[in-house]
This record gives structure tokens, sequence and C-alpha cells, in this order.
């Protein structure tokens, strides 16, 4: 069975030059508020996500009038501003690595132009998902053995079942 959605988005957003800032899990808590941020109030819908180490993944929806363009500035240039403060108080060797020479910035942590992909179709969805979700699982990265074990990930359990509040099952779509 296939559905049509709209303004649902597989959208990957990555750390400039691929730095590992987000192998701490302080960084991780940040993008994490954020998106719960974003949920509460009705800005996008996420279905799926995984934070790893220099990368986030999403399946989310964006409800209008809010627009994809609009809610992704605001989610990476809120946890820009949070990394900074958070580099500036505990690291402030590493936020060395981060200073730009830009008109617009001194400190850059997100490469531009993030990818997202709209989804149209079940099947769609479902191969992002599970790419998503093995993600952490992969040789390149063995953050985790399955899916379920990685904690920065909408496939999280811990021992009462589902974990992220914010994030909302795809059958309610």
């Amino acid at each position: 069975m296939y559905h049509h959605y709209y303004n649902l988005y597989f959208t990957t957003a990555t750390i400039l030059q691929w730095k590992h800032l987000l192998r701490n899990d302080e960084f991780k808590e940040i993008i994490i508020e954020s998106m719960r941020f974003l949920v509460q109030e009705k800005r996008a819908v996420i279905y799926e996500f995984v934070i790893m180490p220099n990368h986030i993944h999403l399946i989310w929806q964006i409800p209008e009038p809010h627009t994809l363009s609009e809610v992704q500035s605001a989610l990476l240039s809120y946890t820009a501003h949070e990394f900074k403060k958070l580099l500036n108080a505990k690291y402030p060797a590493a936020l060395k690595k981060f200073k730009v020479n830009l008109k617009d910035r001194a400190y850059q942590f997100w490469k531009r132009s993030p990818l997202s992909i709209p989804i149209f179709w079940d099947k769609v969805f479902y191969q992002k998902a599970r790419y998503i979700h093995w993600n952490p699982c992969t040789e390149k990265w063995m953050l985790a053995k399955i899916p379920e074990e990685y904690r920065y990930s909408s496939a999280y359990k811990s021992d009462q079942g589902g974990y992220w509040d914010f994030v909302t099952a795809f059958g309610s779509i």
C-alpha cells in the first residue's frame, strides 16, 4: 500500500569538515533539546532521527505555515549558538577549530546547505528509516550492535519501551 505524504523530508546535516564534534553527549543533548522544542512549538513532526559523531539524519514533517528552510535554519542556528557557548565555557581550545573568516560569522559548525530529500511514498520512508537506524551499527561506526542499543536514535528502546518523547510513530501520519 502506498500513501502520498506532504512536507515530509529525509534531511542530513553535517558538521563542518566532518569533525567529530557530536561524539560528546553534551552536544548531542543540545540537538535533542532543539528537536524537542521544534516539536513542542508545532514547527516539526519528527518520525526518525539519529545523531552520529559528525552528522545527523532526520525524517521529519514540516507543518504549514512553516517551511523546511525556516525550520531547518532554526535547528541549525540554535544548535550552533549552543555549541559555541558550550565550547567557549568548557572546551575553548576546541572552539578554535571552528573559527572561520566569513562576513556573517566568526565560527561555523554546520556545513552549509544540508541535504533534504522529499519523501512521497512508504517505500522511500522505510528505506530511509532503515538507513537511519542501522547507521550506528555499520562497520565504519560500530556504536551499537543493533539499532535499539544506540541511545541517540529514534530506534533506541529503554527497559520501559520507547524512549524519546518528541518522536511520533510513523503510523500516525
